[in-house]
């Protein structure tokens, strides 16, 4: 799932829904065993500029349910990727889900540092309008500048990111 076109579209009330269509499936395989399910990343943020791709994390109680994670997500089409690179978020591709919106799927543990990461970024932006604008423009720009290269994408935005997150008390 790598884009290799970017696109950034206003917000969409419709990204909610996604999103709880997305958890709806999601919490029926998981059962007791997801502590909850957030929706995190841009398109969880009111009036955020977004690719739209809704970013879910699936809650466990620890590292111990990760194996059971694994298998209830692959008897519903999920294929464990391990966790890229980034340590407490475990990633998860999929095919033959049309009738869902296109999503990230990650798996952290209750105690991980990136899921304290995701909710707090979150939260700050949910509180403070002018970052979601700021942040709304550089990814406009990004998307203009780079449509046809992530990597570009993800470069132009990263001082902004690293500005938010020292805002909201993260270090980058």
């Amino acid at each position: 799932m790598r884009t290799t076109h970017v696109v950034v579209l206003p917000y969409d009330p419709k990204w909610k829904e996604d999103f709880f269509a997305i958890r709806a499936e999601l919490e029926a395989a998981m059962g007791e065993l997801a502590l909850r399910i957030e929706h995190v990343g841009s398109t969880s943020m009111e009036g955020m500029s977004a690719k739209p791709c809704i970013d879910v994390d699936v809650i466990i109680p620890d590292r111990t349910c990760l194996k059971a994670a694994i298998e209830r997500l692959a008897s519903i089409g999920y294929v464990h990727e391990g966790n890229l690179g980034i340590e407490g978020r475990e990633a998860f591709c999929y095919t033959g889900k049309p009738h869902l919106q296109l999503h990230h799927l990650y798996v952290c543990p209750a105690d991980s540092e990136e899921l304290r990461r995701h909710i707090t970024f979150r939260e700050f932006l949910r509180q403070n309008p002018d970052a979601v604008k700021q942040y709304s423009r550089v990814k406009e720009q990004a998307a203009q500048r780079f449509p046809d290269d992530i990597e570009q994408y993800l470069d132009y935005k990263s001082p902004c990111i690293a500005e938010l997150y020292r805002m909201c008390g993260l270090e980058e």
